[in-house]
């Protein structure tokens, strides 16, 4: 349904003050669902908001570095407090603003909350190590030190749980940030600023600068006084991001695309793999970096599955996520509806593959006012296929028939991404080599490849990424610097890396 309200006006947070002024005008955040139901104006940001907010930053960082970290980390656990509070209201703002169901928005605020509450730990934690010396009387440790100013460029497909996998450490660590939301999904993260704030952060410690990628991303890129970009996005984007920040030597942090792949063998529990399947594959529309993309059967159960899987998404839902009888949301945008419709032109034309369900388009009834797309199967699918290989980021699904557990294997890690992958078996030695052989960050046994919890590293191989992990203790990594620290107690010059034996 259409708003009858007049769109509420957002406001960038720059140098401890809220804006409505954006040097690149406005822009508007619309429902997927109803595009009628605008919800929100926002100021757009160019290089004078990015450079103000980048000076504010790094004034603050001077003080918020010297806070005791257990005390930064007590204002992320009462952020936490808050956002317990405050999880339907985020989470309804957040399924107007980017579409997924009620089920998965609260999911995604809860993985903000739980974020919060696994890095206020790190306050008292964040290890470094004590070793022994070679020499009489000396100590030797060493440190985790912050870095500076942190620039995070997020997505629009989790507008709570993404930002804080990468804010919520930064500052614990003891930098400071500033944010650039993806223009699908701002609201939420301005919810997140205020949250912030109300928990007591210092103003200027945290900045939201809301505005397109090529202008306020590119700026904070290549700010000489911003150390590390944390990105999560296109491995397109992030290889051109890696390029532009070579200039000035910062760190950059990459979580880029997937074709993930579930792996279901002729022993498998078919029931819960259906259910995996169909989880991975439609959850989030199919716009989750790890989504199920490919589904790789063994030929002797692969007939009977696919009866099984098609029937299975016949059943799906498709609407507006605020109705909680819906499973599929929307599409984020036109455009990439658009995309998910290309794809599907792919798959019919260039190796013709057979759709066996869906593939259209959904605008008319209820759909009309969105961007709707049907749940799609494609089957008899070669490995080398385009929509076998290149991310479609929608709901559509390339099944594979393979004929053993190698061919299963060697098939999944024939791409050129490695994030999140999937087995079904019954067989313990196999799920062990499964873990073993295949290539990527993330691997399932009798799950689906969506999942991730806040406590285990999160991360790809190959175009996934850069080798740096979010979530757990390991995101620590891209937020500190580590520092070697002796100590030498003997009153007397000792000359190390001299071959004293040589007289």
């Amino acid at each position: 349904m259409a708003s009858t309200n007049k769109p509420k006006r957002y406001k960038n947070f720059i140098g401890g003050k809220w804006t409505a002024t954006g040097s690149e005008g406005t822009f508007q955040n619309v429902n997927p669902a109803d595009v009628r139901d605008v919800v929100g104006v926002f100021p757009a940001g160019g290089k004078a908001e990015v450079d103000e907010a980048v000076a504010a930053a790094k004034e603050a960082y001077a003080e918020w570095r010297l806070v005791p970290a257990p005390k930064r980390a007590e204002i992320i656990r009462r952020a936490g407090d808050i956002m317990v509070k405050a999880k339907d209201d985020i989470s309804q703002t957040m399924t107007r603003e980017m579409g997924k169901v009620l089920a998965e928005t609260r999911g995604d605020t809860q993985e903000g909350i739980d974020t919060a509450y696994y890095t206020a730990g790190e306050g008292r934690r964040m290890f470094g190590d004590t070793v022994p010396c070679e020499l009489p009387n000396k100590f030797g440790m060493s440190v985790r030190m912050p870095v500076g100013v942190c620039g995070m460029i997020t997505p629009w497909n989790f507008p709570m749980a993404i930002p804080t996998w990468k804010i919520f450490p930064a500052l614990v660590a003891g930098n400071t940030v500033v944010l650039k939301p993806a223009t699908d999904t701002p609201a939420t993260s301005v919810r997140l600023v205020e949250i912030l704030l109300e928990a007591g952060l210092p103003p200027k410690a945290i900045n939201i600068v809301c505005g397109g990628g090529r202008v306020v991303g590119n700026a904070l890129v290549q700010h000489p006084d911003v150390s590390v970009i944390s990105f999560t996005g296109s491995t397109e984007v992030g290889k051109q991001i890696t390029a532009d920040a070579a200039s000035t030597l910062k760190r950059v942090s990459l979580e880029l695309g997937g074709k993930n792949a579930q792996i279901v063998m002729d022993d498998a529990d078919l029931e819960l793999a259906l259910e995996g399947a169909v989880w991975g594959a439609f959850g989030t529309t199919g716009q989750r970096c790890t989504a199920t993309s490919r589904l790789i059967l063994h030929k002797k159960i692969a007939g009977k599955f696919i009866e099984m899987l098609v029937e299975r998404t016949k059943k799906l839902r498709v609407g507006n996520g605020l109705d909680a009888k819906v499973e599929v949301g929307p599409v984020v945008n036109e455009s990439q509806r658009d995309n998910v419709a290309k794809y599907v032109e792919i798959g019919l034309n260039e190796d013709k593959a057979t759709l066996a369900l869906g593939g259209h388009v959904l605008n008319k009834g209820d759909h009309a006012n969105g961007w709707f797309f049907e749940p799609t199967i494609f089957t008899n699918v070669k490995p080398r296929m385009r929509i076998a290989q290149e991310e479609i980021f929608g709901p559509v699904l390339s099944v594979i028939t393979v004929k053993d557990f190698d061919e299963a294997i060697r098939v999944l890690n024939d791409t050129a991404f490695g994030l999140s992958s999937s087995i079904y078996t019954r067989d313990v030695n196999r799920a062990f080599q499964a873990i073993r052989d295949i290539e990527a960050g993330i691997t399932y046994v009798n799950g689906p490849t969506i999942g991730a919890e806040v406590q285990l590293p999160f991360g790809g191989v190959k175009g996934t990424g850069n080798g740096h992990r979010e979530a757990s203790h390991t995101v620590l990594d891209i937020f500190t610097e580590w520092k070697s620290v002796y100590i030498d107690y003997s009153g007397k010059l000792q000359r190390a890396q001299i071959d004293v034996s040589a007289g």
